[in-house]
């Protein structure tokens, strides 16, 4: 089958330039050739951030934090600088779960503080959709992976048939009923998919009741290497495709994302939506972050994963997740963060040469 990466290089370019400063249009002109426009973005080419500080889905503190480090980092400054303009939304109003919040029925499982988690992910997935029929390319900073639950509800009802590249340490499919810890950050896909969570059961998430629906074919895993029982078990029935961390051995990465972007768009082209939870990254480049696994993706494999994405000129969305700056404070923060930004400039068309 043809290289799918190949297949999209005649239409990968930089973005269109978002000032009207005269110097800053030479510069940009000068070193990002004119774009061929992404056919799901609109012109100028926006990228709309939406900072959700989720911690409820997770029992560590600090999660929160995460978008703000981001911008205070120097956020706008990389999307501008590969020529995109910026609209920038701030941060959700996410409540903190209450003493008099509903609970959910113990016979139909555990969702910890499913109440606050699923109010604060409808903002979401109601700001994800008004932004991509816009034809602005979401950038979502997390907060914890819960988070994706919102992403993808709003990204369907924009774009039903869309791709998902989910790029984890962890499967996050679990449901109510598979779950241990009853922590939603590990379940936020399973409430997309048919059949596997009745949302109407889950205070907090009955808007998910009716839809929208994830098909398995939608779905290609990246870097998983820390999968439960349950979730193997719902991957097998469901005959998700999904890349671990012993493909990416066997394969290399860049045949792991030529085959990844294959399975989504190898039959025909679709919008595609990127959620990257950091604690993909081996902690050694990525060590603040709650679910540290030893094995993950090198410095540059993430990089690539990001990079590769870019290349169809398909993507309309991207998650960065699970960025914790309280859980390995100063030196290890400075290197998530760090990583973070660089992963999202790889996905918004920064390239080497």
């Amino acid at each position: 089958m043809m290289n799918h990466i190949a297949r999209f290089a005649p239409r990968v370019a930089r973005r269109a330039i978002s000032t009207t400063t005269p110097v800053a249009a030479e510069v940009v002109s000068r070193n990002h050739p004119t774009p061929v426009a992404n056919p799901h973005v609109a012109t100028p080419q926006t990228v709309s951030v939406i900072g959700v500080p989720m911690t409820h889905g997770q029992p560590l503190l600090g999660a929160d934090f995460g978008p703000d480090m981001l911008r205070n980092a120097g956020l706008h400054k990389v999307i501008t600088e590969l020529g995109w303009c910026v609209e920038e939304n701030g941060n959700l109003n996410i409540k903190a779960p209450t003493a008099n919040d509903p609970v959910m029925d113990p016979k139909y499982g555990r969702a910890k503080s499913s109440f606050a988690v699923g109010n604060g992910l409808k903002q979401l997935a109601d700001a994800y959709e008004e932004k991509a029929k816009a034809g602005k390319f979401t950038l979502v900073l997390g907060g914890d992976h819960t988070i994706g639950a919102g992403s993808l509800a709003g990204l369907l009802r924009a774009h039903p048939d869309a791709g998902i590249i989910w790029v984890d340490a962890h499967a996050d499919i679990n449901t109510p009923t598979t779950s241990d810890s009853g922590n939603m950050h590990g379940m936020p896909i399973s409430f997309l998919m048919e059949n596997l969570v009745d949302a109407s059961k889950v205070p907090g998430f009955e808007w998910l009741a009716n839809g929208p629906v994830l098909k398995p074919e939608q779905l290609v895993y990246i870097a998983l290497r820390d999968v439960d029982q349950g979730e193997k078990r719902i991957l097998k029935e469901l005959g998700i495709k999904a890349f671990c961390m012993q493909s990416v051995d066997r394969y290399g990465i860049g045949k792991t994302m030529e085959m990844a972007l294959d399975h989504l768009c190898g039959a025909k082209e679709r919008p595609l939506h990127m959620s990257y939870d950091i604690d993909a990254v081996d902690p050694v480049d990525a060590p603040s972050t709650g679910t540290r696994v030893r094995g993950g993706l090198t410095w540059r494999e993430a990089n690539y994963v990001a990079e590769a994405a870019a290349e169809t000129n398909l993507l309309v969305g991207l998650d960065m997740v699970e960025v914790n700056p309280s859980l390995a404070p100063g030196k290890g923060a400075d290197l998530t963060v760090d990583m973070a930004l660089l992963l999202i400039g790889s996905a918004l068309g920064r390239r080497i040469l």
